[in-house]
């Protein structure tokens, strides 16, 4: 199990990000318009640097649902590999089997 701190740090960042996914993508937009002149696409970099930093999407970290692990989790499953083998291995993820050989 990981830390409760690491976990609800990442739910923050969550939270944050898709409060601010809007506004951040609207300058962005304005950012890399080069028809817009330098002094406005400077201006709205210097918003974009005003936002919180917890607020990109690039600072969420991926972790598994059940026990927080942040490493070898599956994008899809959204759980690490150990929750997955348990999970099998108690027959409750339909249509995988334990391999063999």
């Amino acid at each position: 199990m990981a830390k409760k701190s690491s976990v609800n740090r990442n739910k923050k960042r969550i939270a944050l990000n898709l409060k601010f996914a809007k506004k951040r993508r609207r300058l962005k937009e304005i950012i890399m318009n080069k028809k817009i002149s330098l002094e406005e696409r400077f201006k709205a970099q210097m918003k974009l640097s005003k936002l919180p930093r917890n607020s990109s999407k690039i600072r969420i970290k991926n972790r598994c649902e059940i026990t927080g692990r942040s490493q070898g989790v599956y994008r899809k499953l959204k759980i690490s590999r150990i929750t997955l083998r348990q999970l099998t291995l108690a027959g409750k993820v339909p249509g995988m089997i334990k391999s063999s050989w």
